[in-house]
């Protein structure tokens, strides 16, 4: 296990990260009681292939699932990955690029039930969301013989997959579906409300065959639209997030060219928002160039460019709304990064309920996730393609 000093605040950073760039301990940041004093962050694990995605199964068990993209989720217990994994559908899975295994989600009574939902692509190249159970006899394995598809989504192109999977507050699963790839949504799939694809889903899975639509939903009487849409006008929602605290929704969306961003929908919408694409990128109009807002898009609460001051961005990591007992000061913000520039942010309200942003981290990592654990500290996995991934945490 390797520690590094780091700046506390950049502790949001996540943690995770060993830090290239040291802030002054007196340094004062925009999220109150939040300066450079020195915390450590610890190298959990590594020699891991593709990790995509953390989650944890909120049994109590203290256990991080890692999802690596070639079709294995592999378990960490404490400072140790456990030599058999979770499962493994690799034989299932089409891999790699944005393709692969992609997410992981655990029924609300998991500990009763012992069911959790994945989404990966598979050898078709289409999305496939499917339900397992744990092994009887060993709660830290699988059985890969429990597999029931849900949903499967084709994909027109090899790109813009999506694969976060959470529950919701209200029990219910969410799905974040990508456009379909190619670049700028050709057949603008993400505001075509009868596609299922640059959508937020939402489903029940403890109703129906093999899953029900809540009547709750907001197209459910919608002429020709899909049932299942929650939200529209993704790109790529790569993560989303829901504030253990209050519910709110976040969701990071890769941008086209020139703007990542980060969406939001409080725990109380019902909601039906069109967050843009491919109306819009970021704050700007993508096609068409001008008069692409008519008011009734919801538009993002950061932004930032892909190459500002060549600063090398490419793709927002969405995070979490750090809710941990660790890092008081950082309660409340919710925290992101992008995997080409290995920086990280955090954006929370200010007193006057503008949403401020401030960088936390210019780490060395390629960042292709961030998770949380059952008491809401925060972690982050290394996704490099020229070595092993590794994952950090405070």
């Amino acid at each position: 296990m390797v520690r590094t000093p780091i700046p506390a605040f950049c502790l949001s950073a996540l943690l995770f990260s060993l830090s290239s760039v040291l802030f002054p301990p007196d340094r004062l940041f925009a999220f109150p009681g939040l300066k450079g004093a020195d915390l450590q962050v610890e190298r959990v694990a590594g020699g891991l292939d593709n990790p995509a995605a953390i989650a944890h199964a909120g049994d109590g068990s203290n256990l991080l699932f890692i999802v690596l993209q070639k079709g294995k989720i592999a378990v960490l217990d404490g400072d140790r990955v456990l030599p058999e994994p979770f499962l493994d559908i690799s034989s299932l899975v089409s891999c790699c690029g944005e393709r692969g295994l992609l997410g992981v989600a655990f029924h609300p009574r998991y500990a009763e039930n012992g069911r959790f939902y994945v989404n990966y692509t598979d050898r078709s190249g289409d999305t496939t969301i499917a339900r397992y159970t744990r092994s009887a006899g060993n709660p830290k394995t699988a059985n890969p013989k429990s597999a029931a598809v849900l949903l499967t989504v084709g994909q027109p192109y090899s790109n813009h997959n999506g694969g976060q999977l959470q529950f919701g507050p209200d029990g219910y699963l969410y799905i974040g579906m990508g456009d379909g790839g190619a670049a700028g949504d050709p057949q603008n799939r993400a505001q075509n409300l009868s596609s299922l694809l640059g959508k937020m889903l939402r489903i029940d899975v403890d109703k129906g065959t093999p899953y029900a639509i809540p009547p709750s939903n907001p197209f459910v009487q919608v002429a020709g639209a899909r049932g299942e849409i929650w939200a529209y006008g993704l790109r790529n929602p790569w993560r989303f997030s829901f504030d253990r605290r209050t519910g709110d929704l976040f969701v990071a969306d890769v941008g086209q060219d020139r703007f990542e961003e980060i969406d939001y929908q409080p725990a109380d919408s019902r909601g039906g928002e069109n967050y843009g694409w491919r109306l819009m990128e970021g704050n700007a109009c993508y096609n068409p160039l001008s008069n692409c807002d008519d008011g009734t898009l919801t538009p993002p609460i950061a932004v930032y460019n892909h190459d500002k001051d060549g600063d090398g961005h490419c793709a927002v990591i969405g995070g979490y709304r750090y809710r941990g007992k660790n890092i008081p000061p950082l309660d409340g913000v919710y925290i992101y990064g992008d995997y080409c520039s290995g920086r990280i942010w955090g954006t929370a309200r200010d007193a006057d309920g503008r949403w401020t942003v401030e960088e936390l981290l210019d780490t060395p990592l390629s960042i292709s996730a961030f998770g949380e654990d059952g008491r809401g500290e925060l972690y982050v996995a290394d996704h490099p393609f020229a070595r092993d991934g590794a994952i950090y945490r405070i």
